[in-house]
């Protein structure tokens, strides 16, 4: 099978501003939204990392162009203000393509006709840096470890998905794939944090394939931060034979092997280590394991501790969550520059559909709380110990993935819009911001394209509880 290239996400374009913040150095200096940004001190900055830095100095000089005009704009920030600009994107060279070709991957199981970002394959360090994304380290180099290094590009997320030279090639289907382990050793001996992950496949890296990698991570990667197993996501468009959803014998093997595993890491190194993704433990009708086992909840983003961080903020307990992450497709269109550190709500929004008005607004007012199945499973006794009979929970099955697809974040509006059609008007309806990115949804509809009012809220424990406290409006 033939490799692919490095390609651009879009066309290369120079950083170019979306807010300057009232009364900042740049304000001041005369910058404006649509400004572009095309050198700073006559640097070309690669990536927003790289911006940072620049604009750091006190003393700046910015090469720009406004209306198709190029001028410079020398600006004193007084030491160490910041410039109070925000541009428009993290990467603005090229995205370092993946080019793997794992049967496993879900980017090759999307259904035909969505955005084309969502379709392009990410292989770049940098963005497992700002946005948590998993890297394989199979088109990582030198120059790539001098950066990482210099600038403190920590952590990383690696994907390690098995430690056997030769099946880990085979998974990749790339050669490299069996050598670019030797980059994880390299980073962590810099003292680079590594977050691991391995999706396990049935049949392919799990029972004893999955022991040895566990075995080889100890032996050959204990200073690894954490290691995060996670089923397979197969859906309706999978096209590889191989890929199939667990069996429930199959899951409890993964959940018997992680929980062994976790009691010999903590008594050869002190801490856990390794820890199996929540959806295991509903595949397999287990309780979730207690809260403090998650050893602060470092893999909150990959699904792993999900319902006991949830359970706590839903409780008061939000100071001992490390906080919630955005997760797949996370960083396209529209995705922060900041990365996955910046916030995706900052407060509830009410979306008025297109073709229905909102009405109501009495203390009594009935309220649904969408989600997706494995969530309805999460959240189910959280509300039942409320003892309200005015909350009940909409569930979103997943007919547009289909398959073993069940998570909240992969929640797409038609099928949104399929399951409030025939609910009454005048409810409140509260749907989890993890599913939107940019305002919109997976199939590119936004919440105003639904038949009833939603109120966007935080995919938190916490603003769930604040939203269902709160007294709504009329």
């Amino acid at each position: 099978m033939p490799l692919t290239t490095s390609v651009p996400l879009r066309v290369p374009a120079p950083p170019r501003v979306v807010a300057v913040t009232p009364g900042s150095p740049g304000a001041l200096a005369g910058l404006t939204v649509g400004d572009e940004i095309l050198a700073i001190d006559g640097v070309v900055p690669r990536d927003v990392l790289e911006y940072r830095q620049l604009i750091d100095e006190a003393d700046i000089v910015l090469s720009l162009r406004r209306g198709g005009v190029e001028f410079d704009l020398t600006i004193d920030k007084a030491g160490a203000l910041p410039l109070g600009v925000e541009v428009h994107a993290a990467l603005f060279d090229q995205v370092r393509t993946c080019d793997n070709h794992c049967e496993f991957c879900f980017i090759y199981q999307l259904p035909k006709g969505m955005r084309k970002s969502l379709y392009l394959k990410d292989d770049d360090y940098r963005l497992s840096f700002l946005y948590g994304n998993f890297t394989t380290l199979t088109r990582f180099t030198e120059a790539d470890l001098e950066r990482v290094v210099t600038e403190g590009l920590s952590p990383l997320n690696v994907s390690i998905h098995t430690t056997d030279p030769w099946l880990r090639a085979q998974m990749l289907r790339n050669q490299r794939g069996a050598t670019s382990l030797r980059w994880l050793r390299v980073l962590l001996d810099h003292g680079i944090a590594v977050h691991g992950q391995v999706v396990v496949c049935p049949g392919v890296n799990d029972g004893d394939q999955l022991d040895l990698t566990l075995a080889t991570v100890l032996n050959e990667y204990a200073e690894i931060e954490t290691l995060c197993v996670v089923p397979l996501g197969v859906s309706d468009f999978n096209t590889e034979s191989r890929m199939r959803p667990h069996t429930r014998t199959e899951a409890e093997r993964v959940v018997d092997l992680v929980e062994s595993w976790q009691q010999t890491y903590l008594a050869v190194l002190g801490r856990r280590l390794v820890y199996a993704a929540d959806e295991y433990y509903l595949m397999v009708d287990r309780p979730f394991p207690a809260a403090e086992t998650y050893e602060g909840f470092p893999m909150h983003e990959d699904g792993v501790g999900m319902a006991r961080a949830f359970e706590l903020e839903f409780h008061g307990r939000a100071q001992e969550v490390n906080g919630v992450r955005p997760g797949f497709f996370s960083w396209v269109d529209g995705a922060p520059p900041e990365g996955y550190r910046a916030p995706r709500t900052d407060s509830v929004v009410t979306l008025r559909p297109r073709r229905s008005t909102r009405v109501g607004g009495a203390d009594e007012t009935p309220v649904a709380i969408l989600t997706a199945p494995f969530g309805e499973r999460v959240l189910a006794p959280l509300i039942a110990s409320l003892s309200r009979d005015d909350i009940r929970l909409l569930p979103v099955a997943n007919q547009f993935f289909g398959g073993n697809v069940g998570v909240t974040g992969l929640m797409v509006g038609a099928d949104i819009s399929r399951v409030l059609a025939p609910e009454p008007e005048g409810h409140r309806y509260l749907l989890p911001d993890v599913c939107l990115s940019g305002g919109k949804f997976l199939d590119g509809t936004s919440p105003e394209d639904l038949p009833r009012a939603v109120e966007i809220i935080a995919t938190d424990g916490a603003a769930l509880r604040a939203a269902l406290e709160r007294r709504p409006q009329p």
